[in-house]
């Protein structure tokens, strides 16, 4: 949701805030401003609408002079998109300003309790709340007000916070919500993300929950909730910088779709060695292994959709029961956990807020959790059991392709490991599953090179209004996350159905014209899917098969228009089916001159329920 950045040293900071600012877009967000302190108070500068607009009224930074601040882009929760609304925001007596990721639950009663004591509020939000009770509290002590304004504030939180009397001091808090320290020579920062900060350093510290930062330009203390000094690891970020960067590309988007052969490849290849997988860190063994007895995967959106194809590939290969749980749904579902059940939480960010509750509950009913998440020390590798990380690098475009692909490749990993463990394969077939693995980048790259295809066959559907996935299996939970793509970036409505339910009441909806993707990689399913695809031809839809190059002629007499695929194992089609979708819906949203990168609407990461 909301990104937060701040500044201290020798350097100005509002260039320096607006630049961090730039690299946290992707989080979603309708406004955006920076606070400086000048030696001679607090500057704001804020504008509704897109970072360009700030940039514009501030000359990038440079007008609002000073070598410390703020800077922030807001995602409206409480109260609509305006400048009053946006953040910084400025206490009455112009002495405190923060900036706030999260929702604070009573601030209603907070605020109702400050303006019986005087004070004026100027906007809608939550956070003012937060910046007139530390206000409030302050008496020339800013770490004690922080502090006791923390033991009144409830909900989740990352606030970062400057006071006009001693201006190279910055203040970092986090509950719930996602916040990094990151240290630089005669310089510190702070940021909801390490995208931020990755041109200045890679070295970062992770705030804990109910942790408080006191960042100087010569040094960084960090406290716990009862103020005792906490000492934090160093951590050191190996992502490339220009993997934050264009590169020359026109969207992060294509960019990042066609970093996924890299990306598998990063993912894969350490984790196999000598014919074995091999999960360093982790310590689920095969007595553990053997004895689950329940499996839960947990996620939301594209992550739960991963959940989808793991749990087809472990029932069927292990032979393990699965369910896959949306992580919203998860704690409300009263599930059935025993000592034997392993939850698996997936999660680019590992700061997704519904996903962490959920960690949080099957750790409390007593499951063991394994967290699958790209983003080293995040709040759910920290708190999980066990983490396999997907090493994708950064992913700026809001919706997600390698880190989907990653996710995918990690679950096939686990899938083999299990069966392994459990007996379900041999020796032979497990060499044989890890040829096929480590040959699915090679086969990725070549749908790659043949993107300009995909790209004509998106110039005859982009002017549809409705356009339907089917399949059956993994090709199901195939369609849920190529019609996610396309719904996600092209704002056409786009729906997933498994495809023996088309006539349970979803082939009303076909008419004339209307766009079909039929996805049949499944050879043992292809007859049937072929059927349904027939069906909804003959009541007018234009078919459009993503198939495998062994079945393209068999889909070719259904189709108007086929996507073939190379052959492999049924367990890695989805690697490669996807790709051809993610470029689907990429170009059929660039012939609608849609904001490919930053769809209206959505955040890539979602910190607050």
């Amino acid at each position: 949701m909301c990104g937060i950045v701040g500044y201290t040293g020798t350097r100005q900071a509002g260039p320096i805030l607006i630049g961090g600012l730039e690299k946290l877009e992707y989080r979603g967000y309708d406004s955006a401003g920076i606070s400086i302190n000048d030696g001679n108070g607090i500057k704001i500068a804020k504008a509704l609408g897109r970072l360009a607009m700030l940039e514009g009224i501030t000359d990038g930074g440079r007008k609002l002079r000073g070598t410390a601040g703020l800077g922030h882009t807001r995602w409206a929760t409480h109260g609509r998109p305006s400048d009053a609304n946006s953040h910084p925001h400025l206490s009455q007596t112009g002495r405190i300003a923060v900036v706030h990721n999260g929702i604070i639950e009573n601030y209603r009663v907070l605020k109702e309790m400050l303006i019986n004591r005087g004070r004026v509020f100027v906007s809608e939000t939550d956070t003012e709340v937060a910046t007139q009770l530390i206000d409030f509290y302050y008496e020339g002590d800013l770490l004690r007000a922080v502090h006791r304004a923390m033991n009144d504030i409830e909900g989740a939180y990352a606030l970062g916070i400057m006071c006009a009397d001693d201006p190279d001091t910055l203040i970092a808090v986090r509950k719930q919500a996602p916040l990094i320290v990151a240290y630089g020579e005669g310089e510190n920062y702070f940021a909801s993300d390490v995208t931020a900060v990755l041109e200045h350093t890679k070295r970062v510290s992770y705030l804990s929950d109910g942790e408080i930062a006191v960042l100087t330009p010569g040094e960084v203390k960090f406290y716990d909730s009862f103020l005792q000094p906490v000492e934090k690891q160093v951590e050191i970020i190996d992502w490339d910088v220009s993997a934050a960067e264009k590169g020359g590309y026109e969207h992060f988007m294509i960019k990042e779709i066609l970093e996924q052969p890299r990306a598998l490849r990063d993912t894969v290849s350490p984790r196999i060695r000598d014919g074995k997988i091999v999960f360093e860190g982790i310590e689920l063994d095969a007595d553990y292994i053997r004895g689950i007895d329940w499996i839960y995967i947990v996620a939301c959106g594209s992550s739960y959709h991963v959940g989808v194809v793991a749990k087809y590939n472990i029932e069927r290969i292990v032979r393990k029961p699965v369910q896959v749980v949306l992580a919203s749904e998860f704690r409300y579902s009263e599930p059935l956990v025993t000592g034997n059940t392993l939850a698996i939480m997936i999660s680019q960010s590992g700061e997704t807020a519904d996903t962490i509750a959920a960690l949080r509950e099957a750790k409390r009913l007593g499951a063991r959790t394994l967290a699958i998440v790209n983003v080293v020390g995040s709040t759910i590798a920290r708190e999980a059991d066990d983490v396999l990380y997907t090493w994708a690098g950064p992913e700026i475009a809001v919706a997600t392709t390698k880190a989907y692909s990653t996710q995918l490749a990690v679950t096939y990993l686990l899938t083999l490991y299990f069966a392994e463990c459990c007996g379900r394969i041999t020796e032979s077939e497990l060499a044989a599953y890890l040829e096929e693995l480590n040959r699915i980048p090679d086969k990725l790259e070549e749908i790659c090179s043949k993107r300009e295809h995909v790209q004509y066959l998106a110039s005859l559907y982009f002017s549809a209004d409705n356009i339907f996935f089917i399949g059956r299996n993994i090709d199901y939970a195939l369609s849920l996350e190529g019609s996610l793509k396309l719904k996600e970036i092209s704002y056409i409505c786009s729906e997933a159905y498994a495809a023996g339910e088309l006539k349970h009441g979803t082939i009303s909806l076909i008419e004339d014209d209307t766009p079909v993707v039929a996805v049949m990689t499944s050879r043992r399913l292809m007859e049937k899917t072929a059927s349904n695809a027939e069906e909804v031809k003959a009541r007018g839809a234009r078919v459009l098969a993503v198939t495998t190059e062994s079945l393209r002629k068999e889909a070719e007499r259904v189709a108007d228009n086929v996507i073939a695929i190379p052959d492999s194992s049924d367990m890695f089609l989805p690697s490669l089916a996807i790709v051809p979708m993610q470029l689907f819906s990429y170009y059929v949203a660039v012939s609608r001159g849609c904001n490919i990168d930053k769809p209206r609407n959505l955040a890539k990461s979602v910190t607050v329920e």
